[in-house]
């Protein structure tokens, strides 16, 4: 068998991954997935948040303004993470040497930055009228409104909804091409889809509660303080959900380790290599949720052929955890490595 790479046939076929620093890479068909269910989401945001706005001003239901607001904010976060998406595909340049994979992130930290703000606005606002009291409630257009928005939700949840991770392995086309599904489970999500499904998911669960408070304001008019009330509730509900996106963006940003990688067993991966007798500068970071570097000094023992080692590690690291980026230094062992606090492995 022969493969191809940057567009030539190779006349003595290799493996890349025993070779060569990266693996041949396929285009991700997550983010065509991704693309194609924000776009079906945000026609259908659009649409509803504009019977939801007319609902809200009709009835004066603040609780209703709040999910038309919700709406608005994912319609936002859509269009961020399409454009994120589209920016991310740009290949690297000597500026950007690692592309703009970043982008996404950047656009779903964005995104959930920007529900913070509106759901402060609106907890402002339904202080202001328990303080005031000065509002009526129209009761059966909010109950109206709110049904649509359960309904709204629904929709939206089932378009967006992805499984979180890959299973098994599928077998490579090429030659020395690494598969996209590996055995340690890795995210086949994109940030981007997961950061809209959980805004819908608080969206869905705060229009439950709309619906049960429009139920309530029907049938007990005097008890329309429910509908800021509401307000303070899903307010908070929504800082919950969306917590888990701004911690695994921030670590992304902060180039800190996959929470679903073991740096142990990595190490113990390369120390398992015949001739490897220390592995020291081991470095493991995010580019993006599903994309990952690693850089490694690999110690060896004298008289062993440093490019077997080196043919040996990006072999086993290469099929075991299919790393984005892959950077190796092989070195011969010198006593002073063992009293040199850079070389030693970090807590």
């Amino acid at each position: 068998a022969t493969i191809v790479t940057d567009g030539r046939r190779a006349s003595n076929p290799i493996n890349i991954a025993d070779e060569h620093c990266h693996t041949n890479r396929k285009e991700s068909s997550v983010d065509k997935k991704a693309r194609r269910k924000l776009i079906m989401a945000s026609i259908l945001c659009v649409i509803f948040m504009i019977a939801e706005c007319t609902g809200g001003i009709l009835s004066s239901s603040l609780a209703i303004a709040t999910d038309a607001a919700h709406l608005l904010t994912d319609f936002a976060g859509f269009m961020i993470s399409l454009f994120a998406i589209w920016i991310a595909q740009r290949k690297p340049t000597r500026l950007m040497p690692f592309g703009w994979y970043r982008a996404e992130v950047i656009g779903a930290l964005t995104s959930v930055l920007t529900i913070w703000v509106v759901t402060g606005v609106l907890v402002y606002m339904a202080i202001q009228r328990i303080i005031t009291d000065d509002y009526e409630i129209e009761a059966f257009i909010m109950l109206i409104s709110s049904a649509i928005g359960v309904v709204v939700n629904v929709i939206l949840g089932m378009t967006l909804h992805q499984h979180g991770h890959a299973h098994g392995r599928r077998p490579s086309p090429v030659p020395g091409e690494i598969p996209e599904d590996i055995s340690v489970h890795r995210s086949s999500s994109n940030i981007n889809v997961r950061a809209a499904f959980i805004h819908v998911l608080g969206d869905f669960i705060q229009s439950i509660g709309v619906f049960i408070a429009a139920l309530i304001i029907f049938f007990l008019p005097s008890w329309k303080i429910v509908d800021p009330i509401c307000t303070f509730l899903f307010s908070v509900l929504v800082l919950i959900t969306t917590f888990a996106i701004i911690k695994e963006t921030i670590i992304v940003l902060m180039e800190g380790m996959p929470r679903d990688m073991d740096f142990n067993d990595v190490l113990n991966t390369f120390l398992s290599i015949d001739g490897v007798v220390a592995v020291h500068n081991l470095r493991i970071w995010a580019l993006t949720l599903d994309k990952t570097a690693l850089a490694a000094h690999i110690v060896i023992q004298p008289g062993v052929s440093p490019s077997d080692v080196l043919k040996m590690s990006s072999k086993k690291i290469h099929g075991k955890y299919n790393f984005f980026e892959m950077t190796l230094q092989i070195e011969n062992f010198q006593p002073k490595m063992e009293f040199c606090r850079q070389c030693q492995v970090p807590n």
